[in-house]
């Protein structure tokens, strides 16, 4: 297991093929350091001894200590654990880890290279492939991003309808060492920074589509391979600072005729399974949802109740029933993960058919409980700002710049006339607006906001797989026999 220092050191080796604002970057460039903050919390708290248990495991293909967010989830507690280690952390980095899109694209394309080799009765070899791009990657504990969201085009046209042919990520050749690919995969979240870029297909696809069922892995650097990038970075602050910078960044990730060798190839035409894998990344990735969203409603129950505290209304009760909506969404949706966990198998749901074994034997949460919770957060997040915003009221969207509290003609005059408790000292009140400012009316803060609701996918994706694999028809034959109906 590497330290974050020995991350760093690995990103900043990469070659620069970054671009921001006009210009090409290499992974040095201070804007991504909130956004290494981030991660590497992820190293730090891993060596910490009593965190030992919940951020790292036991690789079930060397025997090895690995990080956990390395690991294939082999028992029904891998998948407890791996919820836990997500709202733990998140709570300490202030929102999203990052780290959750690189565990969850390789716990499905484990399971889904297996059943393609299967169906292919022997001819393929994607599994042995990942098992051994697997075990160099938990070796050197490496931190992966998923790149599965395509330009997508004309929401009307199937990817191989498009009028341009590029709009969906595919194959445009085949050679004896491996493919090229061509295509855009946009919103990646933290593919800047990542070691490994894990590519899967964004939807169901046909027949006709097969040149888009597509996954395989690449160093974030490879030939080839341009990011356009955004970053998400709080207000920079000169006299004072937050108890932790955190950022977030995303890629356009544009392959323009980039090579993959056959080694690195996972899936290559199987139209059938590539449907399948983006649903199962999907399916993982709400998992982690129902860590990171209980994790977002603990900070937003904690901001809001200091904003009550610093306005002096906590007692009111309309202030204590909105506490009890953000704490009922939060338990609810945790609850659902965990569910989810609990009654994991290593099956998949099969429309039409039901759950059926899938895969070589490792845990998948089950599907309605990780559209359930993920739902139910995604839905709730423009309105828990809302509560904040109640409760706050406006002084965020106002507040003195900092210069104003250390300028003499004006720093005792500013802390006076923002001052509403007396049992919160002027400066902690200067803090929580400012922080209120930075989370709710920030760039950063609105980005964050976009990306809680639609992240791992918008409400009405889990509507559907939630309506589409839960058993309507039985619930109509109960209550048929109860009203005294008889069956038409």
């Amino acid at each position: 297991m590497r330290t974050k220092q020995q991350w760093i050191d690995g990103i900043h080796k990469m070659k620069p093929n970054l671009y921001i604002g006009g210009e090409k970057i290499d992974r040095k460039d201070e804007r991504l350091i909130p956004s290494i903050n981030v991660m590497g919390k992820t190293f730090d708290l891993a060596a910490m001894p009593e965190h030992e248990d919940l951020l790292t495991a036991t690789s079930h293909l060397t025997g090895e200590k690995i990080n956990r967010f390395c690991h294939v989830h082999q028992t029904v507690e891998d998948l407890h654990k791996k919820q836990d280690m997500t709202r733990m952390l998140c709570q300490q980095a202030g929102g999203c880890i990052q780290r959750c899109m690189g565990v969850d694209a390789l716990n499905a394309i484990y399971t889904v290279s297996h059943e393609a080799d299967k169906g292919n009765k022997g001819a393929t070899e994607y599994h042995e492939n990942f098992k051994k791009w697997l075990k160099r990657f938990q070796s050197e504990d490496l931190v992966g991003c998923c790149a599965q969201t395509d330009v997508k085009g004309d929401r009307l046209k199937r990817p191989s309808q498009q009028p341009d042919p590029d709009s969906y990520l595919r194959v445009v050749e085949k050679k004896s060492d491996g493919i090229v690919v061509r295509g855009c995969k946009v919103h990646i979240s933290e593919a800047a920074i990542a070691d490994e870029i894990l590519v899967t297909p964004t939807r169901a696809l046909m027949e006709a589509d097969t040149d888009y069922a597509v996954s395989f892995a690449l160093p974030g650097d490879w030939d080839g391979i341009k990011q356009l990038l955004t970053t998400h970075n709080y207000r920079d602050r000169q006299y004072f600072p937050k108890g932790f910078n955190a950022g977030s960044c995303d890629s356009y990730v544009v392959f323009d005729d980039v090579f993959v060798p056959w080694e690195r190839v996972f899936l290559c035409g199987e139209n059938q399974h590539g449907g399948i894998l983006a649903l199962l990344f999907a399916l993982f990735h709400r998992h982690s949802y129902s860590g990171c969203k209980p994790a977002l409603g603990d900070l937003m129950l904690g901001t809001c109740a200091l904003a009550a505290d610093c306005n002096n209304i906590t007692k009111a009760k309309h202030v204590t029933d909105k506490f009890a909506e953000i704490i009922k969404v939060t338990e609810l949706a945790y609850a659902a993960g965990f569910t989810a966990s609990a009654m994991g198998k290593p099956e998949l749901y099969i429309p039409g058919a039901g759950f059926r074994p899938y895969g070589p034997g490792n845990m998948i949460p089950h599907s309605i409980y990780c559209n359930v919770g993920r739902c139910l957060t995604g839905e709730s997040v423009f309105h828990e700002q809302e509560i904040l915003a109640e409760i706050a009221g406006g002084m965020p969207a106002t507040f003195p710049y900092e210069g104003e509290f250390v300028n003499p003609d004006t720093r005792d005059l500013a802390y006076k006339y923002i001052t509403r408790s007396p049992h919160m000292s002027p400066e902690n009140q200067a803090q929580l607006w400012r922080h209120i400012g930075d989370i709710a009316i920030s760039a950063k803060g609105g980005c964050s906001m976009y990306g809680a609701l639609h992240g791992g996918g918008s409400p009405v994706m889990e509507k559907i797989a939630i309506t589409s694999q839960y058993d309507i028809d039985a619930r109509r034959d109960m209550v048929r026999k109860i009203a005294g109906m008889t069956e038409e």
